[in-house]
């Protein structure tokens, strides 16, 4: 995938969850995960789907790993959408690797990835506080 997160500051350590992944998916480290079912993580793919963390190691497919490390606590430059953002307010899922400002009637209640940290025009790479301000 492209765009991942990269890590501004890990906070406690990250807090890493560790969720079981599909053998034949590739992961990058940074990649945002969305939570699949019964704590099988994918990389995020849609708006509004629930997060899971932000993949901690690099896996190839196939290579027989079924489960992977996600932080869930830090600071992390993120790709947002091509919509201003401002900051404060709190971002979800957009896409691929992408967040966007949540949307408190529609997006799902898990679908929270964190607190955009600087106000931008949109589509750069911004810091976003994940796991810190609820």
């Amino acid at each position: 995938m492209a765009n991942e997160a990269v890590i501004i500051e890990l906070i406690e350590g990250g807090c890493p969850i560790n969720y079981t992944v599909a053998d034949a998916t590739a992961l990058d480290k940074g990649d945002l995960m969305e939570l699949d079912d019964a704590r099988l993580a994918k990389p995020s793919s849609g708006d509004n789907q629930p997060f899971a963390g932000i993949c901690c190691t690099e896996k190839a497919a196939n290579d027989g790993m079924t489960t992977v490390g996600c932080w869930t606590k830090g600071i992390f430059d993120i790709l947002n959408s091509a919509a201003a953002i401002t900051a404060g307010h709190k971002v979800s899922i957009k896409a691929a690797n992408t967040v966007a400002v949540i949307a408190a009637d529609t997006d799902n209640l898990f679908s929270d990835v964190g607190v955009q940290l600087e106000t931008t025009a949109g589509a750069t790479v911004d810091a976003v506080a994940v796991g810190i301000y609820s």
